[in-house]
């Protein structure tokens, strides 16, 4: 069965109602992360070895068997496969074919949509397919605020703004920097962009911000000379037009042009998205053409 985003919440919360999950998509680290709390909901966070089976390409040839074994402890068992593929179709055939309530979890990142295994997984109604995308915009907010929440922890919006254009598209680093930002701020504390800035330190976005500002700002060589410091850092150049957009969109949103830092810091906080604090004298006027029109 395909799982779309709205079953999605309540087939996560109980993995135990299906016989093979089949996690596809692009982001890797969201694959293993739901993978892993999966198998965690059926066994417990100990991991039991004896109920836990992880196999990889190396061990792909034992599914079936771990898959049809019995627990020597009692309790359900799971096995999770990493880096599926159709080679393992015939595999899961055969054991949807017999009697055994083994959760059998697929992670198959870049399986294609022609997939055999994916086709056959979404035709049975006691399997589920779920695909494991890169989140963005309110989505990577909202998950991002969850994993704070678990902590007690708030998140300023300027702060989570700039979060967000830092992060990679992969959820295992993603969670890292929260986790990181969560020992920071400690429980019940409020993290401001000041703070996130200070932990997170992500030199090349920083840059790639630099750069925008900079060139919308007629900064040729400032804007050269950030833009060379992220590609540096092996950054891809493509964040760099987000960026730039997102300064547009909120030049042309205000209104006016900054004459002066004082009145900067005053028409930015209507702004949406809105200019960062450390960013915003700079809009008092640019060294080369004095504001922007926009």
């Amino acid at each position: 069965m395909k799982i779309d985003a709205r079953t999605l919440p309540r087939v996560l919360a109980d993995p135990g109602a299906w016989r093979v999950i089949l996690l596809h998509g692009e982001d890797t680290g969201l694959i293993r992360e739901r993978a892993q709390e999966a198998a965690r909901t059926i066994i417990g966070p100990e991991e039991d070895p004896f109920r836990l089976a992880l196999l990889d390409r190396e061990t792909h040839d034992r599914l079936e068997e771990e898959a049809t074994a019995l627990s020597l402890m009692g309790g359900r068992r799971v096995v999770r496969v990493r880096d599926a593929a159709d080679s393992q179709l015939k595999a899961v055939e055969h054991i949807l074919g017999q009697t055994t309530d083994t959760l059998v979890i697929l992670e198959a990142p870049g399986l294609s949509s022609r997939s055999k295994l994916r086709a056959l997984l979404e035709r049975r109604p006691d399997c589920a397919s779920i695909g494991c995308y890169p989140e963005e915009g309110r989505t990577l907010e909202s998950s991002i605020t969850k994993m704070l929440a678990t902590h007690r922890i708030r998140i300023d919006n300027d702060a989570l703004h700039w979060l967000i254009n830092c992060l990679s598209a992969d959820r295992s680093a993603t969670r890292g920097e929260v986790e990181k930002l969560a020992l920071y701020a400690g429980d019940g504390g409020t993290l401001s962009l000041e703070d996130v800035r200070t932990c997170i330190g992500d030199a090349g976005s920083v840059s790639l911000e630099d750069a925008a500002f900079a060139a919308t700002q007629g900064n040729r060589a400032e804007a050269d000379l950030a833009l060379e410091r992220a590609l540096a850092e092996g950054i891809s150049p493509l964040p760099l037009f987000a960026h730039s957009w997102r300064i547009c969109t909120a030049y042309a949103g205000c209104g006016r042009p900054w004459r002066q830092a004082k009145a900067a810091r005053m028409h930015s906080r209507p702004c949406a998205p809105p200019f960062f604090l450390n960013a915003q004298p700079d809009l008092a006027g640019p060294s080369n053409s004095g504001h922007f029109q926009p």
